[in-house]
Formats: structure tokens, sequence, C-alpha cells
């Protein structure tokens, strides 16, 4: 069941979402045998589409027995719910429906002449019942079915009593023949490439999903003894941005070194290149102040606003170099060149951060659906363009001071 919220201005008892949500944790935590998660649903949908599951971590324990299963998931649950973090830990529910076992007695059915079929027949229907006709309506078509009322169908004891004629006259009860009980059962056997498995599930609050998950596997690899033939995999939300860092891990370094060569061939200076390229650190500062006072955790998204800010601040230093080098060619001194230079340039680059960082910052403010995606990647984007703009024009001009003397051909 999905309950979906109100938007925030209606609301009376709380301000912010995590204290509704502490709110509903406490109430719903009291109801026992009850599995829920909070989630925004873009995330939820999003998770679910790339690796399967709703929440932010979910651990694959594979094996072939489910019973062994079932107790090696009880246990990594215990772990990961003992870890800091941990938001809603829970088994993915694979058992716990009633189910009416019958078990026929082979030596009672041979004693009284009867059949298993004739305690099959018997069962159904005390259970689904059974067709006797169809009635026509016009064209309409309706299935007549005759079963035992729903009080009877319920209960073990009378479902024992019900009774079967054997061939020679004499009647028995069910329970002479058969023993009957109401036992737990398995609802689903799930599998993945061809293998059982059972996945624990939870969300991560308070701490960054990275660190959550290396602690998780330290504690599980130290607590939980897997018995031959069974392993351990990890997915949710992590599983895609895992994937998504190693993929980052290779692109980034390769986009750096094209700007750096693109720089090179443009200045005609390695020297400018890398001055160009000290506005990247410039704005690493202020994306990682701004997730620190804002409270949120590197995640995918915010890795995405890093890339964007990247390409912004090297532009405001193409654009601060380019236009100290145009002085130079019409001033005397180096001093002059700079001074008259950054002042030039100050107006552009205070307009480009400004527009920007205007335009994320809906998004940095966002509640509604989506936000969880939006408010980290603009406020990385905000962050560092601030700490970039300011950096850039105080501190590169003093950088490009302490240059060799040379110009750029």
């Amino acid at each position: 069941m999905y309950v979906m919220l109100r938007p925030m201005e209606s609301w009376t008892r709380f301000r912010t979402k995590d204290g509704l949500i502490g709110a509903m944790d406490a109430e719903l935590s009291k109801i026992p045998g009850v599995n829920y998660d909070f989630t925004q649903p873009m995330e939820m949908r999003l998770n679910e589409t790339v690796s399967g599951v709703k929440m932010d971590l979910a651990v694959k324990i594979f094996g072939d027995d489910f019973r062994t299963l079932d107790m090696l998931s009880k246990q990594a649950l215990r772990v990961i719910s003992s870890i800091r973090g941990a938001a809603n830990p829970q088994i993915e529910m694979t058992s716990g429906v009633a189910e009416l076992s019958v078990r026929v007695d082979r030596s009672a059915l041979a004693r009284y002449g009867i059949n298993v079929s004739q305690v099959e027949r018997a069962v159904e229907a005390a259970g689904s019942g059974w067709i006797i006709s169809d009635v026509l309506e016009g064209q309409k078509k309706y299935t007549v079915a005759i079963r035992v009322p729903e009080d009877f169908r319920t209960d073990s004891e009378a479902i024992r009593r019900i009774t079967l004629r054997a061939p020679g006259g004499e009647y028995t009860t069910l329970g002479e023949l058969a023993r009957v009980e109401v036992r737990r059962a398995i609802e689903i056997i799930n599998r993945e490439n061809g293998q059982r498995r059972t996945v624990i599930m939870s969300n991560v609050r308070g701490r960054d999903l990275g660190s959550f998950v290396a602690e998780v596997r330290s504690r599980l690899a130290q607590e939980l003894q897997l018995p031959p033939g069974y392993f351990v995999e990890y997915g949710g939300q992590f599983e895609n941005q895992e994937r998504a860092t190693r993929r980052l891990m290779f692109i980034v370094p390769l986009v750096v070194a094209i700007i750096f060569g693109l720089l090179c061939s443009a200045f005609s200076s390695t020297a400018q290149a890398f001055l160009v390229l000290l506005n990247v650190p410039f704005a690493l500062v202020g994306g990682v102040a701004a997730l620190w006072l804002r409270q949120m955790n590197l995640n995918l998204s915010a890795s995405v606003g890093f890339i964007a800010l990247f390409g912004v601040a090297v532009l405001n230093g193409v654009v601060l170099v380019s236009s100290i080098n145009q002085r130079r060619d019409e001033t005397t001194t180096m001093r002059e060149a700079v001074v008259a230079g950054a002042i030039g340039r100050l107006r552009p680059v205070l307009i480009t951060a400004l527009v920007a960082s205007l335009g994320f910052v809906p998004m940095a403010l966002a509640t509604s659906t989506g936000a969880e995606i939006q408010r980290p990647l603009a406020t990385v984007v905000i962050g560092g363009l601030v700490s970039s703009t300011v950096l850039t024009l105080f501190l590169l001009p003093l950088f490009y001071g302490w240059m060799p003397r040379s110009r750029p051909s």
C-alpha cells in the first residue's frame, strides 16, 4: 500500500520532512510484522528500475536451502540494524502465509478402501469448491460452484470432521485418514540467475551511502558465517552508484586531459593551462562546503553537479587569463596587465556566476517529486560557483603574476 503525502504547505504539525518521517517511524515501529519505507516517487522508481529493489542498499544472500537462507537473512538483519545510519531495515517478505496442509495416512486409506482422489475431492470442496454447472442469461454466462461456508473453511477442526463414505458403506472423517494442520508456508521463492536468494534491504539516513556500505561489508564478513555454496552480493542504489563511480573514475581524468590539451593549444603555454585548471580545486572547495552546511551526503547526483561545476570554473579561468594576455600586449609591466585584465573581466565573471547560481536556486530549495535528486546537484553548483568566482578574481591574478615573464606566442 502506498500513501502519498499532501503538499508541505498544508502540513500543520510538522515543518520539515525529516520531522514528519521521524514521527511516522516512531508510530509505525509499534506495529509488529509490518514492513514500511519512506521515499520519493521518482527515487523509488529509479532504484527499482536500475537494481530491482526500492531501497538504498540490498544485501542478497544466495544458496540452495530456503531455511538456511531464512536463518542467514535474520542474522544479517540484526547486524545491519545495529549500524548507525540504517533506516527501516527489513527482509524481503517470502514467508508467513497460512497454509492448510493435508498429509494422508495410506494405511488408514487401505483399511477403509478409500483412495487418495476421494480425499482430494473432499479437501477441494472445503477449499475452492466444486463447479457444478453454468447458467446462461442472455449473452452472459455464470459459473455455479458449491462449497462450504467461510467459517468452516478457516477452521482446521471443522475440516478434520469432513465425512467420507467408504466403498463398503461405512463413514469416517478426514481426521482419521489424514493429518490436517495449518502451518506457516513459503509465499514466494525468488531466484536470480537461476539461484535461490533472499534480500535484506535498508535505507540510509544521517551518513553517506559509501561509508555505510563499507561498514556493512566489514561487519557481515566478521559476523555472518556462510556455509559452503552460499555467498553475498550487494545491490540497490549503492550498486548504481558504484557502477557510476567506476565509470567516472575513467571519464573524468580523460576529460581533464583533453581540456588541458585544448588549453595548451589555445594559450601556447603549459603554465597558463595549469593556471586555468587551478579553478577546479577552487570550485571543489565551495561545493564540499555547501554539502556540509546543508547536511547532505555525497551521492551520484552531487557528483554530476561537480562535473557541471568544473566546466563553468574552467570557462571563467579562460576568460580571465585571456583578458590578462591581451593587456600584456598593450601595457609595459606585468602588474598593470594583471590589474587591468582582472578589472576588465570582473563584470562578465560575476554575471556568469550570478546567472548560473540563480538558475539553480529553485532546484536547491525544491521539495516536490524528484527533489532528492535535484537538491544535491544544485547545492554543489551554487556553492562551487561562489568559491570559484571569489578565488578566481583574487588568487588567479596573483598566481599569474608569479609565472615566468615570457609572453605567450
